[in-house]
């Protein structure tokens, strides 16, 4: 009972109940929460550290800052902020302030992407199918999942395929500038069951046979260490649960070795088959999609 009643307490203020509003719908950090609620850093860091020691709020480090949502699993929170009226003055106030606060992060997002020369996407840049690959994936993931994650998620491209089919999605980056992006990208696609998170691939921050489907897509041509990077992601999956892996066939398109900084030219699909089959995975035959 005493953890239930803890709960409720830290629920019931006013500052609180904003802050839980606002959070259900996105993660912020505590500088974009005080300019969404006009109120100090150190008060809203009070009511966020009581609002995290009773469970309702998880704090996700990352770097120098910390980023603040309601869990997957915050039941209570959900169902107390139901009961809001959909027409509250200060909790519409509060919804327009953090969509101009989106809107902000998505632009020195893109700012800093233009001055790193990194602003574009690779799936067009290499003038890859997209959407005959989407459609390939859309055939591999059941109709519905529980939970899935997406790792080395990018500016969270695949989220928007996955959000879908999944109650709860989750993107793991090691890029804060692709994380930005990302939560753009759910801001303002409003896709309250997906989240992001920075991590590193080899090494997620995550418990064991957590998830029911795992994705890398276009991810592990960068990887120093791909068995490991499969090995980890298949750690994380239910022993009933699917890995999709995107990449490239192997190639000899040597200036992707130097331009984009790809670690491997492709992957024939005996060694990603021998990998998967050392991680635990019975492979499954493979999927090829076709360049223009």
């Amino acid at each position: 009972m005493e953890p239930l009643l803890t709960q409720l307490r830290a629920a019931a203020e006013p500052t609180r109940l904003r802050l839980l509003a606002l959070c259900a719908r996105g993660a912020f950090c505590v500088s974009e929460l005080c300019a969404i609620l006009g109120q100090s850093q150190p008060r809203l860091s009070r009511h966020l550290k009581l609002l995290v020691e009773a469970g309702l709020l998880e704090r996700l480090p990352e770097g120098a800052n910390a980023y603040f949502q309601v869990g997957h699993d915050g039941a209570l929170a959900r169902q107390l902020l139901a009961r809001l009226p959909e027409d509250d003055a200060t909790i519409a106030a509060d919804r327009r302030a953090s969509a101009r606060i989106a809107a902000e992060r998505a632009r020195v997002a893109s700012e800093s992407f233009r001055r790193h020369g990194a602003d574009w996407d690779e799936m067009r840049a290499l003038g890859l199918p997209a959407p005959a690959i989407e459609a390939a994936l859309v055939k591999l993931v059941p109709k519905r999942v529980a939970r899935a994650v997406d790792i080395g998620t990018g500016t969270g491209k695949l989220l928007d395929v996955l959000a879908p089919r999944a109650d709860a999605v989750l993107g793991l980056d090691a890029s804060r500038e692709m994380l930005a992006l990302a939560r753009a990208r759910l801001a303002e696609r409003d896709m309250a069951n997906a989240s992001v998170r920075l991590a590193d691939m080899y090494r997620l921050p995550l418990p064991d046979a957590g998830f029911d489907l795992a994705t890398l897509q276009m991810v592990l041509h960068y990887a120093e260490d791909p068995q490991a990077a499969l090995a980890e992601a298949a750690r994380v999956l239910k022993p009933e649960g699917l890995l999709v892996v995107i990449d490239l066939a192997p190639h000899e398109r040597s200036e992707l070795l130097t331009g984009l900084a790809h670690r491997w030219p492709g992957f024939d699909d005996a060694a990603l088959a021998g990998w998967l089959g050392a991680a635990g995975c019975a492979p499954l035959p493979p999927v090829e999609v076709a360049g223009p």
